[in-house]
């Protein structure tokens, strides 16, 4: 498979994880869950000062460290990530998605960040494309540039190298999307309207860029509507019987700072809420800047999205 049929659903990935390992039982089930847990588990050492938000209300609201807001079932704020990582190479982050989940309301709330936006690489002291952030400092980096651009504290990051995604997809019997304009890539046609996908359609359906006349912003509407399509199958009760093979892709391919204690908290607390999700866009415009290309997002639709996840609290 292509290193460059990858795209982030980090989200969905370890969403599904999340939802299915509340409806393990069993104790094989709950070893198997707490094995993988284990195995995408990465403590990393903060080499940046942790966020704290210039919004008072949230700056309040996200005093309380995470795991223990998690007990309470307060909102968390999830960056996921997909990466194109190479042998001695750690790659770059070719999609960002953050994620706001509100259990007590049952909401949630996702957008992607547009790879090309030009922003100020925190602890690099550059302005650059969001998406090198990885690139030049890892997840550590790339938070931290997250965090500052929204004016908004990231809870977890779920981190995919996203080899194993087609055989995710197949694993499920395929994903239902809707199709808004008719397209070929890769030797493969995507009619108009509904459409059911195997693993490597999906991949090349939401990866797909040059032809949509949005560009990215296309490519990334495509791949929430895989994420939701995916949820939407993994809510079915029956997709338990599917949980062994879920697990050992997660496991190779997934990474997160969240704990299997967090996780557990999260499956018991917060699935209810993903039968809820929202999607916005950030709105911006392209532009060349000394002969490179970026996204530009200005103060006020930054201050938007501010607001949204604000809301969320």
């Amino acid at each position: 498979m292509s290193k460059r049929r990858k795209f982030a659903i980090g989200s969905g990935i370890a969403l599904l994880l999340l939802m299915l390992g509340g409806l393990a039982y069993g104790w094989r089930m709950y070893n198997a869950v707490e094995d993988t847990a284990l195995q995408m588990y990465e403590q990393v050492e903060e080499e940046v000062p942790l966020y704290v938000s210039k919004d008072p209300e949230v700056k309040q609201a996200k005093s309380a460290p995470a795991p223990e807001r998690l007990k309470k079932r307060a909102s968390v704020t999830i960056l996921a990530l997909g990466v194109d990582e190479r042998a001695g190479d750690r790659g770059r982050s070719d999609t960002m998605m953050v994620i706001s989940i509100h259990p007590e309301e049952e909401r949630m709330l996702m957008f992607n960040i547009p790879r090309d936006t030009r922003t100020e690489i925190v602890g690099r002291g550059t302005v650059d494309k969001i998406n090198h952030a990885y690139a030049f400092g890892g997840i550590q980096m790339a938070k931290a540039t997250v965090e500052q651009f929204l004016d908004f504290p990231i809870d977890y990051y779920v981190k995919v190298n996203m080899e194993g995604f087609a055989r995710l997809v197949d694993l499920f019997g395929g994903v239902e999307v809707n199709n808004e304009f008719a397209f070929q890539l890769d030797g493969q046609a995507f009619a108009a309207g509904p459409l059911k996908l195997n693993g490597e359609g999906a991949l090349a359906y939401s990866r797909m860029r040059m032809d949509d006349p949005r560009g990215d912003l296309g490519r990334n509407a495509r791949q929430r509507q895989v994420i939701q399509g995916l949820l939407a199958d993994a809510l079915q009760l029956s997709t338990v019987t599917k949980l062994d093979g879920l697990l050992e892709a997660a496991g190779e391919h997934v990474r997160t700072n969240a704990s299997f204690r967090e996780l557990k908290s999260f499956a018991t607390g917060y699935r209810s809420a993903l039968r809820a999700s929202r999607t916005e866009e950030i709105k911006g415009e392209g532009r060349k800047i000394d002969g490179v290309w970026y996204y530009i997002v200005d103060e006020r639709e930054r201050k938007r999205i501010h607001e949204l996840l604000k809301s969320q609290l």
